[in-house]
């Protein structure tokens, strides 16, 4: 019934063409500076090359392969801009689309997910799909009941082929690895494959779903759309109209970029402390900036869409992070190394200087040190070269630094989240949002210190002169 590759040799084969294209190009591109080609015109034409050529195996494949290329994509701003440029289009094109499933082969999948009448839960259904992602696409419709609905399809096989694609990329991982700078391709590669099971499966998703669409129902800035209907292949959802997060990074005005950047800062650390989840998917194609609500005077809205995959957090995030983050900034170097040492940050085998940890950990968290930031490329790729650079004394101390299993999604989030922040270009009051939802961040009131509450006083009676007359008020 599929369409999509299913049989691991033929996918295999297909990524294959990753590295054997690149060393392919290198070749052409040999020939090209012979011929008296600069190079600096021929290397211009290889990342276009390379940046099509991953387009169209990634998207092809969809499955694992597509999702890989999602969680990488919001990560091209830490590159080199000479290495970014051509790159960028092709990776922003893996977050919205891909090659749609033949017509056929949705109608087939919801026949057997939701019956041979399926047809008769829509007044209308559009065949041409509106967005396709990693492991499903979405097609626009009108529910029974008239509410306009996004009608998400799982391709036939996506389990199959998620975990087919991600074992393949991590033999890859060490070509693709200088791609991003500082950053180990493949525990990202692992995490995302250890995922699979949970975004595969709808009813996961729908709770989550569900779960922060009540939570948000009221709230002024962020939206979710409620679930309608759940299957095991199908999931239908409120239609969201909204402009997508990759159009503002590429159009956006600056009030667009700093509201979304505000808004998408708000959500990430409010999540886990308002609904116990966080959201753990967060690249572009999953938010939409909306207008602000009929009748309200507000600004933009955050649209936050695509909830198969969430990290459960039933205490929120944890204290730690808020603890060390907030001791980092009052400089108390031994303090937070002993307490990363205490959450296995630091392994016991090893012994570091305190002062080089809070060293390293500066730069990353310049951003909670002031009222307001502006996120830029050049900023990540400056944090990207110091932590990446072997030669440089924070690569040597980065290596022996460990992350607990239990933090790594929420490391992911979190990096993934900047890298959107600084695609935005946006001046974030990141500062306020911690304040406000990011446990331990801000210091427990000192008991010693509590005001004493004393007995509130008697009414008493205070005379008021009033031009000669005089009156009587209680205080």
């Amino acid at each position: 019934m599929s369409d999509l590759p299913r049989k691991a040799v033929t996918r295999t084969a297909k990524l294959a063409t990753l590295p054997l294209g690149f060393a392919g190009r290198a070749t052409w591109g040999l020939g090209k500076r012979i011929g008296g080609k600069s190079a600096e015109i021929v290397s211009r034409e290889l990342q276009q090359r390379t940046a099509d050529q991953l387009f169209k195996v990634l998207g092809e494949l969809k499955g694992g392969a597509m999702k890989f290329g999602q969680a990488l994509s919001v990560f091209e701003s830490a590159l080199p801009e000479e290495i970014a440029g051509p790159y960028r289009a092709a990776l922003t094109k893996l977050q919205d689309a891909a090659p749609p499933m033949p017509t056929r082969t949705v109608h087939a999948v919801l026949a057997e997910r939701l019956g041979e009448e399926w047809r008769e839960l829509f007044l209308e259904f559009e065949d041409k799909p509106s967005a396709a992602a990693s492991i499903g696409q979405v097609h626009r419709a009108v529910w029974h009941d008239g509410r306009e609905v996004a009608v998400k399809v799982q391709y036939p096989g996506a389990g199959e082929a998620l975990l087919s694609d991600l074992t393949q990329l991590s033999r890859f991982a060490r070509l693709l690895g200088p791609l991003i700078p500082g950053m180990d391709i493949k525990p990202l590669i692992t995490e995302l494959r250890d995922r699979v099971s949970e975004e595969l499966d709808y009813a996961l998703e729908a709770e989550a779903q569900r779960a922060h669409a009540a939570e948000f129902a009221d709230d002024p800035d962020v939206v979710v759309p409620d679930v309608v209907h759940q299957g095991e292949q199908v999931l239908v959802t409120e239609w969201m109209e909204g402009v997508p997060l990759a159009e503002v990074i590429s159009g956006g005005t600056p009030a667009q970029r700093d509201r979304a950047g505000q808004l998408l800062a708000r959500f990430l650390f409010s999540g886990p402390a308002r609904t116990g989840l966080l959201h753990a998917d967060p690249h572009p194609g999953n938010f939409r900036l909306l207008p602000p609500a009929d009748g309200e005077d507000g600004g933009y809205r955050l649209g936050v869409l695509d909830f198969g995959t969430v990290d459960r957090l039933p205490g929120g995030l944890p204290g730690i992070i808020g603890e060390a983050l907030r001791m980092a900034l009052e400089g108390d170097a031994q303090v937070v190394y002993d307490r990363l040492c205490e959450e296995g940050f630091v392994k016991g085998s090893i012994a570091l200087d305190p002062d080089g940890v809070l060293e390293y950990l500066l730069p990353i968290i310049e951003p909670t040190a002031v009222e307001e930031f502006t996120f830029t490329r050049s900023w990540m790729r400056e944090q990207a070269t110091r932590i990446g650079d072997p030669r440089s004394p924070a690569h040597q101390l980065g290596k022996q630094l460990n992350l607990p299993p239990a933090y790594l999604l929420i490391h992911r989030v979190t990096l993934s989240t900047i890298g959107v922040l600084c695609q935005l270009n946006a001046t974030v009051r990141l500062r306020d949002e911690l304040e406000s939802w990011l446990p331990g961040f801000l210091p427990d009131p000192d008991p010693e210190q509590a005001p004493v509450s004393e007995p509130e006083p008697e009414p008493v009676s205070l005379e008021k002169s009033a031009g000669g007359v005089t009156v009587e008020a209680d205080a």
